[in-house]
């Protein structure tokens, strides 16, 4: 079985469009998702200085860059829109390092969320519905209004492929969450995606003043995580308990900034949902990327693309889609970021890391069915079986073989493994060898949504608290087993263990998580009915 995924891991380091500045994006009969962005578009507004003194100071927070108001929903206060760069991301500054906030007086309201990043529409991350702007490096904080201070503070990041997605998202919005668990204070953060994120350019004959434009979504994650560990005192958080935790994109996140210098400063704990450090690339890689949407847009310099008109630079980009990550550039990322957990990088920090038994089936169910997902990655498999040796080859293609089922089975088994179980098993072993802790889980409860069963982000909405929210589920899943999960993560964050004791536990009934070890293998399985460590 290790030699198979041995393989498998080989395998998946080969495989691992509109912006819009205002509001009035035309609502159309030939527009599918009209309805969805006329109600995400009502939501959206400006935050404004406030001049005037008139405002609520039982809801004002003073940081180092100015005093925000939020706004109160029962006992939970939401400060949205709030700015951790003194610059945003544009014009002379697209494609640079985020630029730190400098000190300011002014009091400014915060009820609003801020611009998406620029991104593709795409129905199935519906934060591309919103208004979107290269100025998007904001982030959002919910507390509970009860005057506690030093609670633990949980950071989100949100998935999307590392090309989609943003705060927005209403399944991630943090009142539900805050109102449920007001011992904690939760932080959504922002940062550049896709072309504007992870671009290679230090290539290119003008290319030598932007080294930094592989990485600058994970430097926009620092630079918000420094902006957390310098204010989130005053909203009543403890800078030095700090858990950073996401999906997908956003798993591979959490996963790679521990392997940043410095980066120990701004966190103690990592949940790492789906995702891990197998989204990341190689510098070539990068530059194939690259270079494949310069030939696109007729380009040969960071000027010329400087001309393009941003709608054409995200549908270029577009072409190379699930293949934008963060590089691993020997400089900001280790070159070898498994290699990196085996040789302690991350030792001195907790994790809590795991996968859906399905999740293949949520990429089966986007493409629009299995033809076209097979077609996908048919096309995909076949050009990455020729980077491997012989021996690797065939026990890729036995594991392939040896899958029963429906036509599609063997490929959401195969990329399960290349893209999920595989990774999060090996980060969680070289994480356990170094001398760190790790608790690992799976998650099984299955989706409504025909052909989704377990799939990727089914138990975003259930983590969140929105069982309102049934896009991806079809359903709601059963309260009492929501309200465990959340309280586990909850209880990590807050201990760094997340078992519960019976009188912790929303059913009565302990939960002892066993941390994962080298000999046990165990993992914690998410059943609806039956959270269990197996």
């Amino acid at each position: 079985m290790y030699a198979v995924m041995a393989a498998i891991l080989v395998c998946a380091t080969s495989v691992l469009t509109s912006c819009s500045d205002t509001i009035d994006d035309p609502v159309t009969e030939n527009d599918p998702l009209a309805e969805e962005r006329a109600k995400l578009q009502a939501l959206y507004g400006e935050n404004r200085k406030i001049t005037d003194g008139n405002y609520d100071k039982s809801l004002a927070v003073k940081c180092i860059n100015g005093t925000f108001v939020g706004r109160k929903t029962d006992n939970v206060i939401a400060y949205k829109g709030i700015p951790f760069v003194g610059e945003q991301p544009v014009g002379e500054h697209r494609w640079k390092a985020p630029i730190d906030i400098v000190p300011d007086d002014g009091i400014y309201e915060a009820y609003y969320n801020a611009k998406s990043p620029c991104q593709v529409d795409d129905e199935w991350q519906r934060a591309s519905l919103y208004p979107r702007g290269e100025d998007c490096l904001y982030l959002n904080v919910w507390k509970a209004d009860d005057g506690a201070v030093k609670k633990p503070v949980m950071v989100w990041i949100h998935g999307g492929a590392f090309e989609v997605g943003g705060t927005v998202e209403p399944r991630e919005e943090g009142t539900n969450f805050v109102r449920e668990n007001p011992d904690v204070i939760l932080v959504y953060i922002e940062y550049r995606l896709g072309v504007f994120g992870f671009f290679h350019l230090s290539h290119l004959p003008d290319g030598a003043d932007y080294p930094d434009a592989q990485n600058l979504g994970l430097m926009d994650q620092m630079m918000a995580l420094k902006w957390i560990h310098n204010n989130i005192a005053a909203f009543g958080g403890d800078p030095d308990n700090v858990t950073i935790f996401g999906e997908s994109a956003g798993g591979g996140s959490v996963s790679l900034l521990p392997l940043i210098e410095g980066s120990h400063n701004y966190f103690q704990r990592v949940i790492a949902q789906s995702g891990s450090v197998c989204f990341s690339r190689s510098e070539a890689e990068a530059i194939a990327c690259t270079n494949e949407v310069m030939s696109a847009l007729g380009c040969k310099t960071v000027a010329d693309l400087q001309k393009i008109d941003i709608e054409q630079l995200l549908e270029a980009g577009d072409a190379i889609d699930l293949r934008v990550f963060p590089e691993r550039d020997g400089k900001f990322l280790p070159l070898d970021a498994y290699e990196a957990y085996a040789n302690g990088a991350a030792k001195d920090l907790d994790f809590m890391q795991g996968c859906n038994k399905d999740e293949m089936n949520y990429f089966l169910v986007c493409a629009g069915g299995p033809e076209p997902f097979m077609d996908f990655l048919n096309e995909r498999l076949t050009t990455n079986l020729t980077r491997l040796t012989a021996e690797e080859r065939a026990l890729v293609e036995s594991f392939y073989k040896d899958v029963k089922g429906e036509a599609y089975d063997p490929f959401c088994r195969l990329y399960n493994q290349i893209w999920f179980i595989a990774p999060v098993f090996r980060q969680a072993e070289n994480q356990t060898k170094a001398g760190g802790k790790t608790y690992n889980y799976y998650f099984t409860v299955e989706s409504s949504v025909p052909l989704m069963k377990s799939g990727h982000a089914v138990e975003l909405s259930t983590v969140f608290n929105h069982p309102e929210q049934t896009f991806v589920t079809g359903r709601t899943f059963d309260a009492t087993f929501s309200k465990t999960l959340r309280r586990m993560w909850v209880q990590f964050a807050k201990t760094g263990n997340p078992s519960l004791s019976a009188s912790e536990s929303p059913d009565g009934k302990a939960k002892e998580w066993p941390l994962y070890d080298l000999e046990n293998k165990q993992l914690m399985i998410f059943d609806e009915f039956n959270i269990h460590p197996e």
